[in-house]
């Protein structure tokens, strides 16, 4: 009776966040990572909708995945978790921040692309109007419109596939931030915890 109940005991307790071998942590990075790279693969221009996607996927990723407790050494389980949820991590934010990236000149200025974006949205906008001169003797309004359709749509995709290639230099530096600030603060809680002279945190009644 008495092993029975260990055994129930040891299969019934509860694994904590974070500790190694818990599988549902590689769960939410797998989730995560199929859902980013599937999106981030699609063809067209950024749209607002990637932004609640990154935001989304971020939201989960902060609060379901919990670092295992630190311990020094590259190859510790400690390492290669920062190192999968500072990319993981990393990721979710240049997708989040695409579309602002794509729209914001102060963000992100690239002010010779986006001149030659804008070159090339009045190309289109010629070759419209080449195509479909036969509608500026019946209906000028279609043609205009059909022209600046063309043309938004031409700039979007040229400012979009430029912000692709600038991605993975933003989602480095926002990994980099985020493995840097979670090293920094699990090193100091470990040492608080190891120290016992030092002062607890006081709680504020």
């Amino acid at each position: 009776m008495g092993d029975r109940d260990a055994q129930q005991a040891r299969t019934s307790a509860p694994v904590r966040p974070g500790v190694p071998g818990d599988p549902g942590q590689a769960g939410v990075i797998g989730i995560g990572l199929a859902a980013v790279l599937t999106f981030a693969l699609a063809q067209g221009s950024w749209e607002w909708f990637a932004a609640y996607i990154g935001a989304t996927l971020l939201a989960v990723i902060v609060s379901f995945y919990r670092l295992p407790p630190w311990a020094p050494g590259l190859r510790s389980a400690y390492a290669q978790s920062l190192v999968a949820y500072s990319l993981v991590v990393g990721l979710c934010v240049a997708i989040a921040l695409a579309p602002v990236l794509q729209r914001s000149t102060w963000l992100f200025p690239m002010p010779g692309t986006r001149s030659d974006c804008r070159e090339l949205g009045r190309y289109e906008s010629l070759r419209t109007e080449a195509a479909l001169g036969d509608l500026a003797g019946r209906d000028r309004a279609a043609l205009a419109q059909a022209q600046d359709s063309q043309s938004h749509d031409a700039v979007a995709d040229c400012l979009a596939s430029t912000t692709t290639r600038w991605l993975p230099l933003y989602g480095f530096g926002a990994a980099v931030l985020v493995g840097w600030g979670a090293l920094s603060i699990d090193r100091a809680r470990t040492r608080r915890d190891a120290d016992p002279t030092a002062p607890s945190p006081r709680r504020r009644g």
